[in-house]
C-alpha cells in the first residue's frame, strides 16, 4: 500500500498539471475569441484525439512496464508544453484573438495533445490497481483514484482560473513545464514492484483490437456496458463544450475558476466514499443508481439563471462521477485477465470517447444557430421565456435541461434491457468462481 500511495501522489501532480492546462487554455480562447464554436472545437480536438489514441496507449501500457509507461507519459507532456510555450512567446497577441488563427489553433492542438499524453499514466494506474492490490480491496482503490483525479481536478480548477484572470496564459505554461518535470524526477525514485510484463499471448505486443474484442466478447454483457457508458459521453459532451460558456456568463473567469476549485470536492468526497464503503456487492447496480441521480440533476440545475442552482447541481454531479467510474473499473478488473486489461482499458476509453468528438463538434453550431436564437428572438421566448427566462444564457440552459432528460430515459431503459442483467450474472458468477477457489487455495 505504501507503494500505491507514493504512486498516488505522484499521479495526482500529473493529473493536477493536465487538467491545469486543458482548462487554463479553454478559459483563455473563450475570453481571447468570445467564440462558443472554438471552444466546443477545441472540445472535439480533445476527446476525438482520446477516442482514437485510446486503441494505441493501452497496447503501450501492456507492452511495456507501468513505470515506463508513465515516465513516456511524462516526457510526451513536457516536450509538447515546451513547443508550445515557445509557439507562445513567438507570436503578436492579437492573432491570438482570431479564432480562425491557424497558429492559435497549432498551439491549441500541441496544449492538449500534452494534456491528452497524461491519459497513458491514467491507464497504467488503473492496471496497477490489478497488480497492486487484492481483488477484494480493488473498489476501495478505484474509489482513491477517483479521489486523486479530484484533487488534481480542484486545485487545477482554481489555480487555471486564477493564473489566467491575474498574470495570463504565459505564466500558466511555465508552471506546467515546472510541475511536469517535478513528476518525472519524482517518479525516477520510486520503485514499483513489477516481476515481468504480464505476456499471456503472442498479441501482446501489439495493438490487436481483435484479440481484445474477443476477450470482451466471453464476458456476456460487458459491451453493453461500454456501449452505455458511450452514449452517456455522447451526452456528457454537451456539457463539456458548453458549461465554460455558461458559467462564464454568470460570473468573472476568476470566480469561475475559484468556484470550479469548491466543485470539485465533490469528486473527493465521492471518490473517499467509494475508497471507505466499496460499491457493494453489484457495482452494476450501484452504477445505473448514479447515473439516474446524475441525470435528474442535470434537468434542473440550469432551470433558471442562478449561479447558486448551478453549483449545487454540479457539485452532486460530480460527487457521483467517481462513483460511475470505480464501478465500470471494478467490473472490468474482475471479468478482463490481467495481461489484457491495458488494452480493454484503452478500447474502453477510445469508444467510450469516440461519442463526445461527435457531439462537440455538432453541438456549439446547433447552439449557436438553433438554441440561442429559439431562446433570444425565436418562439421559446413567447413559449417559456416568461419563467425559463431568455438570451444566450438561457438557450445553453435549454440544451442542458433537453440532454439531461434524455440521458435519464436511456438510462431507466438500459437498467431494463436484457444485457444489464447478463452483465450482472457473468459478474456474480466470477465472484462465487473467486471464493470457491480461495477456499480451495
Amino acid at each position: 500500500m505504501k507503494t500505491f500511495y507514493l504512486i498516488l501522489a505522484n499521479s495526482l501532480t500529473a493529473f493536477l498539471t493536465n487538467n491545469f492546462v486543458w482548462f487554463a487554455v479553454t478559459f483563455w480562447v473563450y475570453l481571447e475569441t468570445k467564440s462558443v464554436v472554438a471552444t466546443s472545437v477545441m472540445a472535439g480536438v480533445y476527446s476525438g484525439t482520446v477516442a482514437l489514441s485510446g486503441f494505441f496507449l493501452g497496447s503501450l501500457v501492456d507492452r511495456y512496464k507501468k513505470k515506463t509507461a508513465m515516465a513516456l507519459s511524462g516526457v510526451l507532456s513536457l516536450i509538447l508544453y515546451v513547443v508550445s510555450f515557445i509557439i507562445y512567446v513567438a507570436t503578436p497577441p492579437k492573432i491570438f484573438s482570431d479564432p480562425s488563427s491557424p497558429i492559435l489553433w497549432v498551439f491549441i492542438v500541441l496544449s492538449l495533445f500534452g494534456a491528452i499524453a497524461g491519459n497513458i499514466r491514467s491507464i497504467a494506474l488503473s492496471t496497477l490497481v490489478t497488480i497492486l492490490i487484492p481483488e477484494e480491496g480493488r473498489d476501495k482503490a478505484n474509489g482513491l483514484v477517483g479521489t486523486t483525479n479530484g484533487v488534481g481536478f480542484l486545485v487545477a480548477s482554481i489555480f487555471s482560473g486564477l493564473i489566467i484572470g491575474f498574470l495570463g496564459i504565459f505564466w500558466m505554461l511555465i508552471s506546467a513545464i515546472a510541475l511536469t518535470l517535478l513528476t518525472l524526477i519524482h517518479l525516477w525514485t520510486l520503485d514499483i514492484p513489477e516481476k515481468g510484463i504480464a505476456h499471456g499471448e503472442e498479441h501482446t505486443k501489439r495493438i490487436d483490437i481483435r484479440g481484445t474484442i474477443q476477450a470482451l466478447s466471453a464476458m456476456p454483457g460487458l459491451f453493453a456496458l461500454i456501449f452505455f457508458n458511450t452514449f452517456n459521453n455522447f451526452l456528457g459532451g454537451v456539457f463539456m463544450s458548453l458549461m465554460d460558456a455558461y458559467g462564464l456568463s454568470l460570473v468573472s473567469v476568476q470566480t469561475w475558476g475559484i468556484l470550479w476549485g469548491v466543485l470539485s470536492l465533490g469528486f473527493i468526497i465521492g471518490g473517499l466514499v467509494v475508497s471507505r464503503y466499496g460499491l457493494g456487492k453489484l457495482p452494476l447496480r450501484t452504477l445505473f443508481i448514479a447515473n439516474i441521480v446524475m441525470w435528474v440533476v442535470c434537468v434542473f440545475f440550469t432551470i433558471q439563471a442562478s449561479i447558486v442552482l448551478l453549483t449545487i447541481g454540479l457539485f452532486t454531479y460530480l460527487c457521483l462521477i467517481p462513483v460511475v467510474e470505480a464501478a465500470e473499473q471494478t467490473i472490468m478488473q474482475k471479468l478482463i485477465p490481467p495481461e489484457r486489461q491495458g488494452r480493454v482499458f484503452g478500447f474502453a476509453q477510445s469508444v467510450e470517447e469516440a461519442a463526445s468528438p461527435i457531439t462537440a463538434f455538432m453541438i456549439g453550431p446547433i447552439a449557436q444557430y438553433v438554441f440561442i436564437p429559439f431562446m433570444t428572438t425565436g418562439a421559446g421566448v413567447e413559449l417559456i421565456g416568461n419563467w425559463f427566462g431568455t438570451g444566450k444564457d438561457r438557450g445553453l440552459a435549454l440544451l442542458f435541461t433537453v440532454t439531461g432528460l434524455i440521458g435519464l430515459l436511456v438510462t431507466l431503459l438500459a437498467m431494463k434491457s436484457r444485457a444489464y442483467k447478463m452483465l450482472a450474472e457473468s459478474y456474480q458468477k466470477q465472484a462465487e468462481k473467486e471464493v470457491v477457489d480461495g477456499v480451495v487455495d
